[in-house]
């Protein structure tokens, strides 16, 4: 697969997910700060990280592997981010939001995936 991963849609996607992470746990106790909310942001850098890191790689086969990595760290921000819903510290729009911005990164991240397995 050629070109940049700055050219596909899912590492731009992961991209304004990590500035709405940002951006909602700003609010966050200052407790939290070394806790849930460098948690979450570091889990949402990790998605959009892995996919350039794995476009980086060689083959197909490593690239799958980082997407793989992706899609984890995209369901560990899903579950802190009904943690942090839980705990009183994001409003229930706004963990609608952000689920729907996950399912929809989930799906591109499996499509990609499965796209190059095809071709591998």
């Amino acid at each position: 697969m050629s070109g940049l991963y700055k050219d596909l849609k899912v590492w731009q996607r992961s991209l304004e997910l990590v500035c709405e992470i940002y951006r909602q746990t700003q609010g966050f106790p200052k407790e939290e700060m070394y806790g849930l909310t460098a948690q979450m942001r570091r889990a949402a850098v990790s998605v959009c990280s892995n996919i350039a890191e794995g476009k980086g790689r060689s083959t197909d086969k490593d690239f799958v592997l980082f997407l793989c990595y992706a899609r984890g760290s995209l369901l560990e921000l899903e579950t802190q981010v009904i943690i942090a819903q839980k705990l009183g510290y994001l409003q229930r729009n706004a963990q609608d939001e952000i689920e729907k911005r996950t399912a929809e990164i989930g799906k591109m991240l499996n499509g990609l995936m499965n796209s190059l397995r095809v071709a591998a």
